[in-house]
């Protein structure tokens, strides 16, 4: 693990350095959301740093980090073009509610500490594949890249059916089962969970790049679990009556035909 602490400590130097700056940010503008943008972004950065600071294969270390910047920087878009105007997220907005004028403090560890945390120990795969040398490009960085190449995919086309539904006014309280939304209720989770595994399979590729597994599993289990899915069908459920019959057809997760009623 020696050979790991100095981009560990880079990465996470530099993530707290960042996401402190943000906070500081967030208490000028009274918008906590700019946190979400910086997700992806942030993964970006510890590629990089990575890629600066690793001894691994130039081959792998050039596969991995496009493909993280390439998740990254479109993720981060999307979400800035998505928020533009919107004002502050409800969650962080009951938040702020619930916590009054202690939000500011309690922002800094339950928000951007957390993420920071979360978003360091996700990047495992990206820091290990990149820092251990390893043989040529073989099976698992295929598997690897292919995963990571449908999951933007599913991503992207996800996220612009769905822009494209929101803004015609004729969906307005309707529920969007179109395109890929026909066959998972979250096809952008879905990619985001297999751009994961996709950087998890090809850590399998060096020494020891097992273990970083835990983190493709991590982030389907807040995907599933935490901030995606259970988060977000509770609010829908509550606004959108239709959406029973939507749950009642579509697979939560895994894209997979409708079932019949």
């Amino acid at each position: 693990m020696s050979d790991l602490l100095p981009v560990w400590l880079a990465s996470a130097g530099a993530l707290a350095v960042a996401l402190f700056a943000l906070w500081l940010l967030s208490l000028a503008r009274r918008d906590a959301s700019i946190v979400d943008v910086f997700w992806g972004l942030g993964f970006v950065g510890v590629a990089w740093i990575a890629f600066a600071l690793g001894d691994g294969t130039p081959a792998r270390k050039t596969l991995v980090t496009g493909a993280t910047t390439l998740f990254g920087v479109r993720l981060a878009g999307y979400l800035a073009w998505r928020n533009h105007g919107a004002g502050e997220d409800p969650r962080y907005q009951r938040m702020r509610r619930h916590h009054g004028d202690r939000f500011g403090w309690v922002s800094l560890f339950s928000v951007f500490g957390l993420q920071g945390v979360l978003l360091w120990l996700v990047s495992m795969p990206l820091q290990v594949a990149q820092v251990r040398p390893g043989p040529p490009l073989g099976a698992f960085d295929v598997l690897g890249a292919l995963l990571v190449a449908v999951g933007i995919a599913f991503e992207s086309i996800g996220d612009l059916q769905l822009a494209r539904f929101k803004s015609d006014p004729a969906n307005a309280g309707r529920v969007m089962d179109r395109g890929l939304w026909r066959y998972t209720r979250h096809p952008n989770y879905f990619g985001d969970a297999l751009v994961w595994w996709g950087l998890g399979v090809m850590a399998l590729s060096v020494p020891g790049g097992a273990w970083t597994l835990f983190s493709p599993v991590l982030m389907t289990v807040l995907l599933l679990r935490v901030s995606g899915v259970k988060l977000l069908e509770r609010s829908l459920a509550k606004t959108k009556p239709a959406y029973a019959d939507y749950v009642a057809r579509t697979s939560t997760f895994f894209p997979l035909p409708p079932r019949r009623p």
